[in-house]
């Protein structure tokens, strides 16, 4: 069983590297990924002044920059995301053989690897990747620890820990389901708490900088921006539903297939509770302590999280689902290989049409004509930019630009929080160079409704505009110089964009609408 466990698990690492290997330049670039290439790519003490000031994920930036160093694209971004979502098959499967035997672990694995939220987030150049390998890594080391207890597994733990905490702040939340089972366990009298609680103690400790950190992009920005994105928690039925979409996100989310797969989830727990109380017992903090604190903290807080922000309960999730297959298959018989390979075929396939439904260019690849309207936007921009433009949000055309040899100095006013905005303009100081905008007709996350073309139309006198495919790229004819410009044509952009049914026009114009509001009550 061990050689066969090993060779599964290498196969189907080497079928996820060759997947999102293929992959990296299907999915166009987002946003996000924008921001980080941006900001990743400055000297090392401006980035780390940047990301512990305003707040961040300070070993993912360190991570891009190293990458970006050796080449500056999106490609080398997008590698950082995806040579960890590969090293987390091993060590998730690592950590369900410690609970739940190797069969099962094979299962989960490659339940873990066909979901789409696995997958997406293995390309997608922000954290994730990373956040999944650490945090299984976590819970594998600190299962290690409490076998036997010796002060270096338990170093081992802590440093591994802090990795988490540096990665994402929701990593918070799986560090205190993992105090929880510790506390479980000695409640069962299975250890002490003496070293776990010293280990505890030493990571809170090391883990200040990042708590102040994280505590200032708490103040800038509500949790979540993007697709998919939940309505703020406000109640615990908020917290369920938020529980029920990153189910649905694990396998499929249409409630026709969630409702059957959930039911599985929950009888594997039952089924681990009775052979491996270990496994369901940490499967179920890992559930249930992030459920209560989310409701703990929902009030006046704006939490909006995504099912990202809960990776790391994907293996917990496919662990229940693998053992609930492996004892239907057990109860068959001579039918037992039929069961299991319809049961598994069926979640595999459920996963990838969830998936297609979710962001079919990830797996299809971006449409031709969007594509070359990126590319056409980007040269134009590349051969008419200057260092001293002032660029409006992280819009993906930028990267492209930037890729294509575009001046583009550090000057990126972001669109989601008026404080910064007005900030960053101010630290750059005035007279400021001609504004640049781009209104994106389509949307990568609901491709079925998103159009490929934008008309060509110009806010104003003052304004000059180029449309390429689905993106109209506007720019003022001469440098804007105050800040109170900049808001202003910002305003009338932004009209324009919502004329046109831009998605993102609204809270573009609310921003700048807000800045201004800023800037004369400080005056």
């Amino acid at each position: 069983m061990q050689d066969s466990y090993r060779l599964g698990i290498g196969a189907l690492t080497a079928a996820v590297g060759l997947f999102l290997g293929l992959r990296l330049t299907a999915w166009p670039p987002h946003e996000d990924e924008t921001l980080v290439f941006f900001v990743a790519r400055r000297p090392l003490p401006d980035l780390l002044e940047s990301v512990f000031e305003r707040g961040g994920a300070p070993l993912h930036y360190l991570l891009a920059h190293i990458s970006l160093s050796f080449d500056e694209s999106l490609v080398a971004l997008r590698l950082v995301s995806a040579i960890f979502a590969v090293a987390s098959i091993p060590v998730l499967a690592a950590l369900v053989a410690r609970l739940a035997g190797r069969r099962t672990a094979l299962l989960a694995a490659l339940l873990s690897a066909a979901s789409w939220t696995f997958l997406f987030h293995g390309i997608y150049g922000r954290m994730y990747g990373l956040f999944l390998f650490l945090s299984a890594l976590s819970c594998l080391l600190l299962l290690r620890a409490l076998e036997r207890g010796s002060g270096s597994r338990w170093v081992a733990w802590a440093a591994a820990a802090l990795a988490v905490l540096a990665t994402q702040p929701y990593g918070a939340l799986m560090l205190l389901a993992q105090g929880v089972f510790v506390g479980l366990l000695r409640l069962r009298g299975r250890t002490s708490l003496r070293r776990p609680g010293a280990a505890a103690a030493a990571v809170l400790v090391l883990a200040t900088p990042l708590w102040i950190t994280y505590s200032h992009l708490a103040s800038r920005f509500e949790v979540g921006v993007g697709p998919g994105t939940a309505s703020e928690l406000g109640s615990p039925l908020d917290v369920l539903a938020y529980l029920w979409e990153v189910l649905g996100d694990f396998t499929a989310g249409w409630p026709a297939a969630a409702i059957p797969v959930a039911l599985v989830a929950l009888a594997g727990l039952v089924v681990l509770a009775r052979r491996r109380p270990d496994a369901a017992l940490f499967a179920g903090a890992i559930v249930v302590v992030p459920a209560l604190a989310l409701m703990v903290t929902r009030a006046g807080s704006g939490l909006v999280p995504e099912t990202r922000h809960l990776l790391f309960v994907l293996p917990f999730f496919a662990m229940a689902l693998a053992a609930s297959l492996l004892e239907v298959a057990r109860h068959a018989g001579r039918l037992a290989p039929l069961a299991l390979g319809l049961g598994l075929a069926a979640l595999i396939a459920l996963q990838l049409a969830w998936g297609w439904e979710k962001t079919p260019w990830l797996y299809a690849g971006e449409p031709e004509a969007r594509a070359e309207g990126r590319s056409a936007a980007a040269d134009w921009l590349a051969a008419t930019g200057r260092r001293d433009d002032v660029l409006f949000g992280y819009e993906p055309t930028y990267l492209d630009a930037r890729t294509e040899g575009a001046p583009f100095g550090t000057l990126f006013v972001p669109r989601a929080d008026p404080e910064l905005a007005v900030e960053m303009l101010r630290d750059a100081g005035e007279p400021l160079g001609r504004g640049v905008w781009v209104l994106d007709a389509s949307d990568a996350f609901d491709p079925s409704e998103a159009p490929l073309s934008i008309p060509e139309r110009v806010p104003g006198n003052g304004f000059e505009a180029r449309a390429f495919g689905p993106f109209l790229v506007v720019r003022t004819r001469e440098p804007t110089g105050q800040i109170e410009e900049f808001f202003r044509a910002t305003l009338e952009v932004e009209s324009l964009g919502e004329e046109l049914g831009i998605l993102d026009a609204g809270l573009n114009y609310s921003t700048a609408e807000t800045a201004l509001e800023l800037l004369e009550a400080k005056d």
